[in-house]
């Protein structure tokens, strides 16, 4: 790309109350936790660097925020997108700031997935008393989380243990730690990004305990309409990270596939190796007796996409010649993702992965 960088950064602030549309300002809807301002706030603050403008906080009270009731009752944690998603919608923000794995993974009419910034840690922390891990805990010890997922591979651990449903936000959550509960299981990444990552007694290894689909992802979602048009499209590519897109979207691609949502114990870890992206998954007996798992991998190429993206650029632009960049598989780059999610859950599914978990109910 030609363009030319801003040579200064523009001005992040929050807003609380609806702020109408303004030249020179992007507004940026999300959710009023601790943890969504701050991962918003480091989006903003890059749009702004990237573009110059000015970028506004734009605060939406979801229904997941004013409820107690768990997760799975409310049918997912697409109950912290909806909201979101209207103010979008309605004109009230220009882009809105989700929590990857939060989001359904059916199409939303009228919003694209625009960026995918680099991911963070993907792995769940274990937050104990007294420094304690998993495997040290005393028998009886009594674990909370709100995750059907972490309630299966604790029981499959440690099946000695309580585990015990758990809402509220972070910092409500850790403390109930040494008072009515011994542990409990948060995503690492949420706890980094507020600066809590000394409250973590263990990370566990994806390998034993492979997360949400996403998890550790952001997403930015953007109108269809504006997807291609400036100023979004200098924002969201300043934002976008290929690999961190290429994960994400193949673990989702696996839980569509399934037709799974949050009710459903699974997990997946996708990576890039070299110029392979593969993707693990395990699906789980609710009450963590059984699992089942399935890997599989194809050729990827980050180059081969900003290939074809320079050669639909050079295209528009009238050039002469088309890219002769040349696939690295049949299946094109940019696809690779979904058809890897696809072949997981395909063999998943011929494995009886459906008589193990609650499947065909996903959003």
């Amino acid at each position: 790309m030609n363009q030319s960088l801003p040579t200064t950064s523009g001005r992040v602030f929050r807003s609380d109350a609806p702020l109408a549309a303004a030249p020179g300002l992007l507004r940026v809807g999300t959710r009023g936790s601790a943890l969504a301002v701050s991962q918003t706030t480091t989006v903003a603050e890059q749009i702004a660097a990237a573009t110059g403008l000015d970028v506004a906080l734009v605060i939406v009270t979801t229904h997941g925020d004013v409820t107690r009731a768990p997760l799975s009752q409310l049918g997912g944690t697409g109950v912290f997108v909806s909201a979101l998603r209207d103010a979008l919608l309605a004109g009230e923000c220009d882009l809105a700031v989700h929590s990857l794995k939060d989001l359904p993974t059916g199409a939303c009419p009228g919003i694209a997935l625009g960026a995918v910034p680099v991911r963070a840690d993907a792995r769940d922390a274990f937050c104990a008393r007294d420094g304690l891990t998993l495997a040290s805990l005393p028998a009886g010890a009594r674990i909370g989380t709100g995750s059907p997922r972490r309630v299966a591979q604790i029981r499959s651990r440690r099946p000695d243990v309580e585990v015990h449903d758990l809402r509220g936000n972070v910092d409500t959550r850790l403390g109930r730690v040494g008072v009515d509960l011994d542990a409990v299981v948060l995503a690492a990444a949420g706890l980094d990004r507020i600066g809590r990552a000394e409250a973590i007694t263990e990370r566990f290894p994806l390998t034993d305990a492979p997360a949400a689909p996403g998890q550790g992802a952001l997403a930015i979602e953007v109108r269809e309409a504006d997807a291609a048009q400036q100023p979004y499209a200098a924002a969201l590519a300043a934002l976008d990270h290929s690999e961190s897109r290429a994960t994400a979207l193949a673990e989702r691609a696996l839980l569509a596939t399934l037709e799974a949502g949050c009710a459903a114990p699974i997990g997946a870890c996708a990576e890039v190796s070299g110029e392979t992206l593969r993707l693990r998954a395990v699906v789980y007996r609710v009450d963590g007796t059984a699992q089942l798992a399935a890997e599989a991998e194809l050729p990827w190429s980050v180059a081969d996409i900003e290939d074809r993206a320079a050669d639909v650029e050079n295209r528009a632009a009238g050039a002469a010649s088309p890219s002769t960049a040349v696939p690295t598989a049949d299946v094109p780059s940019a696809e690779v993702p979904a058809e890897l999610g696809r072949r997981v859950a395909a063999e998943l599914l011929a494995a009886g992965a459906a008589e193990l978990a609650p499947l065909g109910s996903g959003a």
